[in-house]
């Protein structure tokens, strides 16, 4: 038993002895080959069963032939093992380099392709996350030229929109100042109509800026949907008379929800003068509330006529305005972007649909807490 022990100290010993020096090797090659890593680690493995035979051997507890035999048997497992080691660095350094490759082609704007062949475990697991990074990495391309094409035409439009009623104020201004204006009291009217519609111009602008900066800040209260429904609809009437349209909203239950009430007016007035603005005279604008299976539904139909298919998708993008001519009537595109940025801040969705004579306008909020 003594002898016993005794062997397995001196073979731990020169065991250990090998396996220090391998550290300090591999320490020395980190930088280097997946296969020099490979090959150290095998020729450790083989030095350290060597060293505990030469150790086991100076002890006297081998013969001269036993060592030999055994120290054949080594050295032959050492060529077998090194063998092994190097061809599995080369295989994995040519997946690995196949994959770096593949890898370059998505970071230079393409889409990633995992290289053909059997790869490790890790290696496969690796090209999946960069097919769905390569994934995600197409889709927020996609998003950011949709995102500059709205921004172009944004600014397009916004400067069409600004020019406009800024070159109308200077010709009145200048008017009253020569004291040439035959009206001055109309001038003066329309000199503050314009400029009214500059300032709510600019509102939407700062609205919609803090949206996509994400520093929207609501305050979140408890209030029945029909007292926001009937501020909204208090507000519009004096636009929907003028155009000469009917405001309709029998169909509001009084649904507890829990929104920020000034932004949530402002996404009822925007829907609100949108579908005016865009129904014909004797037309009707119907306001609707009522409970749904995930919280409550609040839509506005109008009848505009209907939106083309091809523009349903665009239509609450910013400056998106469809086909009516860019005159200021038709505003500056913002409405209703600032709409769905509002909605998804309460953690709702905002959507439209064709329905018979026009569209409707739905948004779609959470049931409140509690």
């Amino acid at each position: 038993m003594r002898d016993a022990l005794l062997i397995a100290l001196f073979a731990f010993l020169g065991a250990a002895a090998a396996g220090a020096l391998g550290a300090c090797v591999l320490l020395l090659v980190r930088r280097r080959s997946l296969t020099v890593h490979l090959a150290v680690v095998a020729a450790v493995a083989v030095t350290a069963m060597l060293a505990g035979t030469l150790a086991v051997a100076q002890a006297m507890f081998l013969s001269a032939h036993d060592l030999r035999v055994v120290t054949t048997v080594v050295a032959m497992a050492a060529v077998v093992s090194l063998a092994t080691a190097l061809l599995l660095g080369r295989w994995v350094v040519a997946r690995s380099r196949d994959l770096a490759r593949a890898a370059r082609s998505f970071g230079d704007g393409g889409d990633f392709a995992a290289p053909d062949g059997p790869a490790t475990a890790e290696l496969a697991a690796l090209s999946r996350e960069l097919q769905t990074t390569s994934r995600k990495l197409a889709e927020s391309r996609n998003r950011e030229r949709a995102l500059e094409t709205s921004r172009r035409e944004l600014v397009a439009w916004i400067s069409h929109d600004l020019r406009t009623p800024l070159a109308g104020l200077r010709a009145m201004a200048e008017a009253l100042e020569d004291g040439v204006a035959a009206e001055p009291d109309r001038y003066l009217k329309q000199i503050r109509t314009e400029v009214e519609r500059l300032n709510d111009m600019v509102g939407d602008l700062f609205e919609l800026s803090r949206i996509h900066a994400g520093t929207l800040t609501l305050s979140l209260s408890r209030m029945s949907l029909y007292d926001l429904v009937g501020d909204a609809l208090a507000g519009a009437d004096p636009l929907a008379r003028e155009h000469g349209v009917r405001l309709v909203g029998d169909r509001v239950e009084p649904v507890p929800v829990e929104v920020d009430g000034r932004e949530m007016s402002r996404v009822l007035g925007n829907l609100l003068v949108n579908a005016i603005r865009r129904t014909p005279a004797d037309g009707t604008v119907a306001v609707a509330a009522e409970r749904s299976a995930e919280g409550v539904v609040l839509s506005v139909t109008d009848s505009c006529g209907g939106i083309p298919e091809e523009d349903l998708p665009r239509v609450f993008d910013t400056g998106w305005r469809g086909t009516h001519a860019r005159t200021p009537p038709a505003g500056a595109g913002l409405g209703l972007a600032i709409v769905r940025g509002i909605v998804e801040a309460h953690r709702g969705t905002a959507t439209v649909q064709n329905v018979t004579g026009g569209c409707r306008f739905e948004v779609r909020l959470p049931a409140p807490e509690g």
